[in-house]
């Protein structure tokens, strides 16, 4: 899988919608359908390979992704929706010799655009499943060259209208941190997610010359966004403390004109602002667009608000936890309950349907990086515990029809 996209350092580049992605997704079907499994898509590419063991009955899904951020890890979501088709195989295989009486059908999902690098918002293909984006919206959403989400699904062959039944949720993947390892565990049981407000910023500024304009009647865009990033991060050192922590980032920056002699007269920036409590989220929050007014007079600049993008600190199932616990159990895995910092889609699932979410070691916390890396061995354990967990869901210990 990792060679569609490959990067000189190890990693892939496989952004949503592009020729590398559409391969990735060929490549997918093709493994999934020489084990029996149909391949569907919906109307915002979402990638289903569907294994009908109980018919008429609805679907326990289990996945990730597996577009990439660019320069990006082979291991993230990839990881899980390969981990969940060989589940998927097993329990097939099972089901035929009878050792199991299935209550559910499996459904091994590649979810659309989760890294939101090329169109936003993240998360995308899981948001319009629960209906949290309308699926116009989505499609309609263009990339930075105008290529919009319908266009690329089309390029590729994506686009389908295929609507899935779903009873449960399952999503395994690297942690992307380095609690397991640092604690030599094995697995991770996401209890929760952590809140976070993610915002477009547009900053207002007007263009002069960099020699001939003085300092006075600068109106300089890239100061007031500037300001802005050094404002986040004062804003994470100020609301951490020892029982919560705030952490905020500013992923994506565009200068215009981008010019070594031109005043910027806009920039358009990403800010993020994340935090387990959310009380605390809320004061950081607050904060930031306090900061924002002052920016705007110190920077003699507008900023404008745009699209924005949340989630709440929100629990997973508890049941799912109980089971995934008694399954980490069975299998003789050393386990702990962490918290996701990152979005997943899961994030989005455990809204709508019980969800489980589980976690394998990242080598040194590293992640959306070419060297990010889990062991052989700690794939394998993971492998292992999303069969015991699918297995148990699918044959109903999760939730019943």
């Amino acid at each position: 899988m990792s060679t569609f996209g490959a990067t000189a350092r190890g990693g892939v580049d496989r952004q949503a919608g592009t020729a590398a992605d559409g391969q990735t997704r060929i490549w997918f079907r093709g493994l999934v359908e020489a084990h029996g499994f149909v391949v569907r898509y919906d109307e915002v590419g979402n990638q289903f390979a569907l294994l009908e063991l109980t018919p008429g009955a609805p679907y326990v899904a289990i996945g990730s992704h597996l577009d990439s951020q660019p320069l990006g890890g082979r291991f993230d979501g990839a990881y899980g929706v390969l981990a969940g088709a060989h589940a998927a195989i097993e329990l097939k295989a099972q089901a035929v010799t009878g050792e199991d009486e299935p209550m559910f059908n499996i459904a091994v999902v590649n979810w659309f655009n989760e890294e939101g690098c090329r169109f936003k918002p993240s998360m995308m293909g899981s948001s319009v499943f629960t209906g949290k984006i309308p699926a116009e919206q989505a499609l309609a959403t263009s990339d930075p060259h105008g290529v919009t989400v319908r266009d690329a699904l089309n390029d590729i062959g994506t686009h389908g209208d295929f609507r899935l039944d779903i009873a449960a949720y399952a999503e395994i993947h690297i942690e992307q941190g380095r609690s397991l390892e640092d604690d030599g565990l094995a697995i991770g049981l996401v209890e929760s997610t952590w809140g976070a407000n993610k915002y477009e910023f547009v900053v207002h500024g007007e263009q002069g010359h960099t020699g001939a304009t003085v300092i006075k009647d600068r109106k300089d865009a890239l100061l007031g966004a500037s300001a802005l990033v050094v404002a986040a991060r004062e804003i994470a050192n100020q609301f951490s403390t020892d029982e919560h922590m705030v952490i905020t980032s500013c992923g994506e920056f565009t200068v215009f004109p981008n010019s070594p002699v031109v005043v910027a007269s806009r920039v358009d920036l990403l800010v993020d602002v994340r935090s387990t409590d959310p009380d605390v989220l809320a004061a950081a929050d607050a904060e930031l667009h306090r900061r924002v007014s002052r920016i705007e007079e110190f920077a003699d600049v507008r900023i404008e608000r745009g699209a924005e993008h949340t989630w709440d600190a929100k629990m997973y199932d508890q049941a799912g936890m109980k089971l995934a616990a008694a399954s980490a159990e069975k299998l003789g895995l050393g386990y702990g309950i962490v918290r996701t910092l990152a979005g997943h889609d899961s994030t989005n699932l455990k809204d709508i349907v019980p969800t489980i979410m589980l976690f394998v070691p990242s080598v040194e916390g590293i992640s959306h990086n070419e060297r990010e890396l889990t062991s052989d061995a700690d794939m394998l354990a993971g492998l292992a515990m999303l069969t015991e967990v699918a297995g148990r869901m699918v044959n109903g210990g999760l939730v019943q029809r």
